[in-house]
């Protein structure tokens, strides 16, 4: 399964879908919906918003030389809901934020984190990009069962310093900007974007979260029951860090990443900290 043919739920109710009628089942639960031009960019394209997600930015870190020179190593951090609640105490602590989410928290963390971990410059600017389910935010809403990405990438920006001069309310406050400002015009200016530009998004100096802890493949039975692991095989490029759920309810959340084996070493003593 591609990406280019649908997001992280698309593919779930895929495989739900598969599932059901491996199982005998004659009407799915949720029939797919494959009209795309709901989605279509405008004409002429109209670009209201700015966005970030496709900017370049200047590597004055060298992380090149970092990653090119150490081995890369992978690991997996567990948080279980007493362990979330920290870090969301963490993210709220000095009032900054009245309220936050466990995402925004979270990531708010892990984000200032690895920062600190590659030991990036004061100065170097810093991106994290993370994807926003649209479905509900289009208006009107896509249709039940839309299958395609109905994902858009949103962006946070700021320095290494900025990062971790402040506490975690800083990091998860850009977050929550972040995901604040999907509105349906963004979204569509970010379809107009693309298909004025061809544009990929950059990936230098960024850190792109891709959370699965939401997505139900733990509920694809195919007639011997359910799953007892759903994951990836593998991440897809050394800028992504995955939340994936753990346990049986599925409250506990496992982010895995992978670092240069001497920042990994820092990052482990951060996650320890919590």
């Amino acid at each position: 399964m591609n990406h280019c043919m649908f997001d992280g739920l698309g593919a779930m109710e895929f495989v739900n879908s598969w599932a059901e009628m491996a199982r005998g089942a004659t009407e799915l639960t949720v029939p797919p919906f494959l009209d795309r031009s709901v989605l279509r960019a405008r004409n002429p394209p109209v670009i209201s918003n700015p966005h970030h997600e496709f900017e370049e930015i200047a590597d004055v870190s060298e992380m090149a030389a970092l990653y090119g020179g150490q081995e890369l190593v992978y690991r997996s951090f567990c948080f279980d809901p007493d362990r979330l609640e920290r870090v969301r105490g963490l993210a709220l602590a000095d009032g900054d934020l009245e309220r936050c989410t466990t995402f925004e928290a979270l990531s708010g963390l892990v984000w200032r984190a690895r920062t600190r971990a590659l030991g990036l410059a004061p100065e170097q600017q810093t991106k994290l990009l993370f994807a926003v389910d649209g479905r509900r935010r289009f208006v009107p809403p896509l249709p039940k069962g839309y299958f395609g990405n109905g994902i858009v990438l949103t962006n946070a920006l700021a320095t290494a310093g900025d990062l971790l001069s402040a506490p975690v309310s800083r990091a998860a406050g850009k977050v929550q900007e972040a995901v604040r400002m999907v509105t349906d015009e963004y979204m569509r200016s970010a379809v107009d974007y693309f298909e004025a530009t061809r544009a990929r998004p950059s990936l230098a100096s960024t850190l792109l979260i891709t959370t699965w802890s939401r997505l139900a493949f733990n509920g694809a039975d195919f007639g011997w029951g359910e799953p007892t692991m759903s994951g990836p095989v593998t991440l897809p490029e050394k800028e992504v860090i995955l939340f994936l759920a753990h346990g049986k309810e599925r409250k506990s959340i496992n982010v895995l990443l992978g670092l240069p084996a001497s920042a990994m070493d820092t990052f482990q003593e951060l996650m320890d900290e919590i």
